[in-house]
């Protein structure tokens, strides 16, 4: 059987009461996270073109988080999907690709508000969502080749929205079919000197699948044997690889790839948490910072090629292009003990203090990290002026990132929340959240966050 028609059954066949408690109350936490880094996105300068642009679009059956603009599911997916993306701080996983499987969430939203589901069906979407994404991000690399990551949030989002319109699985296969063969993306959007489009390439992948997933419910066909043809994804974008959708997270088995995302602690670029955990555990050594001598950064070969190589990462002069750099960001994490979202405001980009720093700093590829694939791994050395030599890596298998508990996540929600929400607004919102599957729609959802008056 082909791989569409494989991934269209288990959709089909994937059913709430399959769900164990434990996988019910991780699609919770990834709400509350989700819609908290969305909050903190919504005056970014990407964030505003969009809700400009959309703005001049008809009234549709979807709601712009935190508003009460109403557009199409696949103009609201793309928006607040942007969001979510924005300060690069929504969940991530690392396999032979790395990956946000949160992109999924806006999309399975909008879609689920527009079609007037319940809770209990949204759950099912996303997990969906997550397991085919992850899934995915095991089995085959596509950064190695020169394609974005979002390539699989397209085949993750078609599939999840298609649950939610109750696609067949013909219907299933033919939007599956659109949405990869029109909408291939390249990896150019993390290269060099980074644009808005870095927080929007995940967004654009949803939207494109929230449109090809209701274009195949009114009929439209798509290209056949999307993976294994001729000229399909394995051929021209991957190459061979072996997915083992039967061994996917089910009733029997119980294990759901939802279980493995981790929650950003600080908002950068998620193979670089583990070196702002490091710098931040040495700064508490030095005596001052005029102590430094050199510092050098060992990290794998997916830090080094993402994060160090380019020249723009030693001299950023986007924000987006800051949080992937990490020169910059270790840096900002020695000099100011940690990294929040003004880490990356314009001036600090700028600062002589911080560019000081950076010029003590070397990077490399450290093989023993590199042969810890797939990892975070990171180690921060400091060479000071007294003669020192202090050194901390984290994030190798043996040393991996803790789950994070539900009241981590909510006091990183509360902290967008709190200059947004009065008290009583965010309780709300933290209740809806916290008790999705007993929604019976997501109507109260959009109004409780909604930051305009009606």
């Amino acid at each position: 059987m082909l791989l569409a028609e494989r991934l269209a059954d288990y959709t089909i066949s994937l059913t709430y009461d399959d769900l164990p408690d434990r996988v019910i109350h991780a699609s919770r936490q990834r709400v509350v996270d989700t819609i908290g880094c969305a909050l903190g996105a919504i005056d970014s300068e990407p964030v505003r073109s969009i809700r400009a642009y959309l703005a001049t679009l008809p009234a549709g059956a979807s709601t712009v988080l935190f508003d009460r603009m109403r557009v199409t599911p696949d103009a609201a997916a793309f928006l607040n999907a942007t969001m979510v993306r924005f300060l690069d701080y929504n969940d991530g996983y690392f396999n032979l690709e790395p990956g946000h499987p949160s992109d999924n969430i806006p999309a399975c939203l909008a879609v689920a508000q527009a079609e007037g589901v319940n809770g209990k069906d949204l759950i099912v979407a996303m997990v969906i969502a997550y397991e085919i994404q992850m899934r995915l991000q095991d089995a085959a690399s596509l950064f190695r080749r020169g394609w974005d990551h979002v390539n699989f949030v397209t085949v993750a989002t078609t599939m999840a929205v298609g649950k939610l319109l109750d696609l067949s699985k013909m219907q299933l296969v033919h939007a599956l079919g659109m949405a990869l063969n029109g909408h291939i993306a390249l990896r150019q959007v993390r290269s060099g000197e980074l644009s808005g489009w870095k927080g929007a390439s995940a967004a654009n992948a949803s939207r494109n699948a929230v449109f090809c997933a209701y274009l195949a419910r009114h009929g439209m066909t798509g290209p056949s044997n999307i993976f294994e043809g001729e000229m399909g994804f394995f051929k021209q974008v991957t190459g061979p690889f072996e997915l083992d959708v039967e061994g996917f997270g089910n009733r029997e088995n119980g294990d759901f790839q939802i279980m493995r995302a981790l929650t950003k602690p600080y908002p950068t670029n998620g193979e670089m948490q583990t070196a702002v955990m490091a710098a931040i555990g040495l700064r508490e050594e030095l005596t001052s910072l005029e102590d430094i001598a050199a510092i050098e950064i060992g990290t794998t070969d997916v830090g080094y090629n993402f994060l160090a190589k380019d020249r723009a990462k030693w001299r950023p002069t986007t924000r987006e292009t800051a949080d992937h750099s990490l020169p910059y960001t270790v840096a900002k994490a020695l000099i100011d003990g940690t990294i929040t979202r003004a880490s990356y405001d314009g001036a600090d980009l700028a600062d002589p203090r911080v560019l000081e720093v950076i010029d003590k700093i070397t990077v490399r590829e450290d093989p023993e990290l590199a042969a810890q694939m797939p990892s975070l791994a990171n180690r921060v050395t400091i060479k000071t002026h007294s003669g020192r030599i202090l050194s901390k890596e984290l994030g190798t298998k043996d040393n991996a990132l803790p789950r994070v508990a539900d009241a981590q996540i909510e006091r990183k929600f509360r902290d967008f929340a709190g200059s947004r929400f009065a008290d009583q607004q965010l309780r709300k919102v933290l209740d809806i959240a916290w008790t999705l599957e007993r929604q019976q729609t997501l109507e109260p959802f959009f109004a409780a966050i909604a930051l305009r008056p009606a």
